[in-house]
Order: C-alpha cells, then structure tokens, then sequence
C-alpha cells in the first residue's frame, strides 16, 4: 500500500518523501504545479497534480492509501483566510473518510488547541477538528513551534535599518522549529503508524528570547550587536500592509504576534511541560540564514 504526501515539494514534504522513498514505500505527492511533476518522479515518487480544494481529486487520489499527511498550502488571496484553511480541513476529511484511510499524519502547529486568538493558526484548529471527527481513523496532529525560516522575511529590514523585531513583546521567548526536524518526526510517524486515536505531539527544536536571536542571527551575518525591536501591534500591521501584504494577512499575523506575546499561542505546550527535542538549535540554523542574506 502507499503513501500519499501533500505540499508537492515544499520545506517539509520533501525531506519526507525522500525518507519514505528510501525506506522502500510507494509514495504519491500531491501537486497543484504540473511543472513540479518530474522533479516528483526523480525522488522515486508518483506525482498526482491537482487541487486540495477538489475533493474529487483528493478521494481519487488517497484510495487505496495506507496513510496520508496532510498540510495546508499557503494560498494567500483570501477574504477570510481561517475560513480557507479549515475548509482544506473539511475536504481532506470527507476525501479520507470515503478512500478509506485509515492513519493521517496531519501538519498543525503550537497554538492550534485555540479555536481564535491566534491568527492562521485559529484555521488549524478548525482542521483538527474536521479530521478529530473521522470515525475509525487514526490521526496524529503535529504542533511546530514558529519556523527558523520565517526569520528570513527580517533580511530586508535588517539590510535596510540595521534592526530586527517583530510585535512579540519585550524580550519574549519563542518556541522555534527547523522543517527538517519537523519532517523526520513526520516521516518516522507515517513508517510506524504506531498510533492510534486522536493524538497530538508538540515539536520544538528550540526557545530562545528574542534578543537571543538578535544576537544569534547578527553574530552569524556579522552583525553582533543586532538589536531585536519591539514594534506595536499598530506599526507591525501597517508594516505588512505596506511591504505589500493584503489586510486580511497582516491582521492574522498581527494576531498571531499578540498571542505569541501573551503567552497564549504556546499555552497548551507550556502546560504539558515541553521542552525543545528537535537536533536542530537556532545555532545551526544561523549558518543557513547568513547564506541566504549573504546571497
């Protein structure tokens, strides 16, 4: 039987598909891009191109599968943004309930417990429970902290005012995850299918303070001495609207920074007293992010 992977070959998907790949397992990746079709195939992978907003294509495509893992695409032209999200939700769970699927591994994030409050996340929720809801269905919700990548959006702002920052709070600790840890507690999931029920594992590959991170990404860029500014809720959501994102986007991200400031966001993770598994720590992933500000 195989497996099918969604999110064509983004961050994650594809260092899981390479792993499954390798473990001998017949995989199909979901794609909306047909031109990703050959890049699929040359990791030993089928390509299955299609829209996860056609449940058609979805039921088709996850029949005979062993298991699914599931993410959200980012598709950011939306009105209501949660709304899209917890749909996609609702369509995978229709499509696996009638291919007769019987494990999901399903990409959510800290914070999804959270039914609004927390920005995109809040879409997450609503795609928990859609799946929560499949009878007879093993599903495993896995719930990263914020992606070591989304600090490469702060190149331009670094480069052009010499300052990083974000609306978390003064000296506030985040809850970090790299993808590639990220991916290999995927892939191991979906090779032992070892869980049953509804369940959820936290993933963190570290916490650092935001002035921890100044000083890390800046020591990495040659920058040392690069301060972490707290922006208002008002100067972050005018911000992104003017480096071109729609509103809808910079007031789910403005709500996503409050609840990270709050303690909100990371709530049910503080709560099971988690603490950091991931290989991964921000040290490492400082190299990666001074080549690309470098490049």
């Amino acid at each position: 039987m195989s497996i099918v992977v969604t999110g064509s070959l983004g961050h994650i998907s594809q260092p899981v598909v390479q792993q499954l790949v390798a473990a001998g397992k017949q995989v199909t990746v979901i794609s909306s891009n047909a031109e990703r079709a050959s890049a699929i195939e040359k990791l030993g992978a089928k390509a299955a191109i299609g829209s996860v907003t056609d449940e058609a294509f979805l039921e088709k495509t996850f029949a005979g599968a062993e298991a699914v893992y599931t993410t959200v695409p980012p598709y950011f032209a939306q009105e209501d943004w949660k709304g899209y999200i917890g749909s996609v939700g609702k369509k995978y769970a229709a499509a696996i309930q009638k291919a007769g699927v019987k494990y999901v591994v399903n990409l959510s994030s800290i914070g999804a417990d959270k039914p609004d409050g927390v920005g995109p996340v809040s879409g997450l929720y609503r795609v928990e429970q859609a799946l929560n809801e499949l009878e007879g269905v093993n599903v495993l919700h896995l719930r990263p902290g914020f992606f070591y990548y989304n600090f490469l959006n702060n190149i331009g702002l670094i480069k052009q005012h010499g300052i990083i920052g974000g609306n978390y709070g003064v000296d506030s600790t985040l809850v970090l995850a790299h993808t590639n840890d990220i991916a290999k507690v995927a892939g191991d999931a979906l090779l032992s299918l070892s869980f049953t029920g509804k369940t959820v594992q936290y993933i963190a590959s570290d916490e650092k303070k935001t002035s921890e991170i100044a000083a890390v990404l800046g020591k990495a860029i040659g920058k040392p001495e690069l301060p972490w500014i707290d922006f208002t809720d008002a100067d972050t959501l005018g911000a992104m609207i003017g480096a071109g994102l729609t509103e809808e986007m910079a007031k789910n991200y403005t709500e996503m920074g409050v609840a990270v400031r709050t303690g909100w966001m990371a709530e049910d993770y503080r709560a099971k007293q988690q603490s950091p598994g991931g290989a991964i720590k921000l040290e490492d992933y400082a190299t990666e992010f001074a080549a690309v500000y470098n490049g």
